[in-house]
């Protein structure tokens, strides 16, 4: 089983913050814009290529805030996603282009669009990772702020 890192975008314009919509049996879940970072690739450059993909803008990469493990095994996914182990680093970042004009150059497979969410409305969305919510409302609010969250779903 190999590690793989993940390159997320924290987008946050007039207190919501942008995510992707995505579908599956049990109907929509949001997902924060960002992927795999691939061979030769510095995380912020891939969470510029990914919100390319995603959300078909660019973005300035800012400061990391959060780290977050995922490992299959450990969650409701286990059956499929067994063999998962994913670091995931969140970053603060700002749109660079007209998020109206934009069209997604590459998006996931499940992915049907994207949506700006209420930061206060986070826990009554179905969000993944679940556990994040919490830290991004609290981040945004000031509050205390762990980089290394741990692993969770």
């Amino acid at each position: 089983m190999a590690i793989r890192n993940s390159a997320k975008a924290i987008i946050v314009k007039d207190g919501k913050v942008l995510l992707t919509t995505n579908e599956d049996a049990q109907g929509t879940y949001y997902l924060f814009p960002g992927g795999g970072q691939e061979l030769g690739e510095t995380l912020p450059e891939a969470a510029v290529r990914e919100c390319i993909e995603e959300i078909g803008c660019a973005v300035e990469v800012k400061s990391l805030i959060h780290i977050r493990e995922y490992i299959g095994e450990r969650h409701e996914y286990a059956e499929t996603d067994r063999g998962v182990h994913q670091i995931e680093y969140y970053f603060e970042c700002l749109l660079l282009d007209d998020l109206q004009s934009a069209a997604p150059s590459n998006p996931d497979t499940q992915q049907t669009g994207f949506e700006w969410v209420e930061i206060g409305d986070l826990l009554e969305r179905r969000i993944y990772p679940k556990g994040i919510r919490r830290w991004i409302q609290e981040f945004e609010s000031g509050g205390a702020n762990s980089v290394y969250l741990g692993a969770f779903n």
